[in-house]
């Protein structure tokens, strides 16, 4: 069963990859601290944004924190919180992204084989021999391959 189930995540994952082919990427960020200079995230590389998902050439990862990049400015805020994500939209912009682009930061690596073994790694399990994905922390599973198609067209603009 594993290597079947190995195969047919694979598969759907290569599939999906050729049918991304066409849409751009967005930024994979890691946050990096350090004594002499202000908290940063730093590039560490790019995936497809497909709903829970994040697909890399050779990897799939869980989908946590996306912002947008933006130089640090002052102003006043109603809210700690409105504070709080100004700072990490300028944590994207010291290290090096473009205003406005879109990072990903918290992003955690799914464990393909352990899915294909009939266990979870992040949003993705083996129910009954098919490869699911739940796409909410309150949603219920979804068929993998079914879940790739709407997101994928949703990215094509044929929805």
């Amino acid at each position: 069963m594993t290597a079947e189930s190995t195969a047919a995540l694979g598969s759907l994952l290569e599939r999906a990859r050729s049918a991304l082919s066409d849409v751009p990427r967005e930024a994979l960020g890691r946050e990096k601290t350090s004594r002499w200079r202000a908290p940063r995230i730093l590039r560490v590389g790019s995936a497809w944004h497909v709903g829970v998902l994040l697909i890399a050439d050779d990897a799939v990862f869980a989908t946590a924190e996306v912002l947008r990049a933006a130089a640090p400015v002052r102003r006043g805020y109603a809210a700690e919180s409105a504070r709080a994500r100004a700072e990490r939209r300028a944590e994207a912009s010291r290290g090096g992204f473009r205003d406005g682009e879109t990072v990903h930061v918290g992003w955690t690596p799914i464990d393909l084989d352990a899915v294909a073994a009939g266990g979870a790694s992040g949003p993705l399990v083996l129910m009954d021999g098919v490869p699911s994905v739940r796409w909410s922390a309150g949603g219920g599973l979804m068929p993998l391959a079914a879940y790739l198609d709407e997101r994928i067209a949703l990215l094509h603009g044929e929805r």
